[in-house]
């Protein structure tokens, strides 16, 4: 069984920086992509950042510049270096796993990310 466990959420000022990380356990066949989507209060989730197999990422407008995917590849692990952080990065971050030849997908359990003004 496919596990997701996210840590590095917290308060942070405008301008700040965060570090999210996600370790992926159990057998994970065919990986395709891990990445991070977010989601504010009454609004739906969307795709923040995400790193393919083979290395290459992919980024929402709103964070370009400013955050960046990383993986290690040994430990399993996804990584989201959120710098120069604003109010409206404020949500709840979770952690995605997409692997297998079915596109299976795998959740974390989110962490809070809040920016105070």
């Amino acid at each position: 069984q496919v596990q997701l466990t996210e840590s590095g959420g917290g308060l942070v000022q405008a301008g700040g920086s965060l570090r999210l990380s996600c370790a992926a356990s159990g057998t994970i066949l065919a990986l395709k992509f891990m990445g991070w989507y977010r989601q504010a209060p009454g609004k739906q989730r969307e795709l923040v950042a995400r790193i393919a197999a083979g290395g290459s990422t992919a980024y929402a407008d709103s964070v370009k510049g400013r955050f960046t995917i990383s993986r290690d590849n040994a430990k399993n692990t996804v990584y989201l270096q959120m710098n120069s952080l604003k109010p409206e990065d404020t949500a709840v971050y979770y952690c995605n796993l997409e692997w297998g030849p079915m596109r299976i997908n795998n959740w974390g359990q989110g962490t809070q990310v809040t920016v105070s003004s």
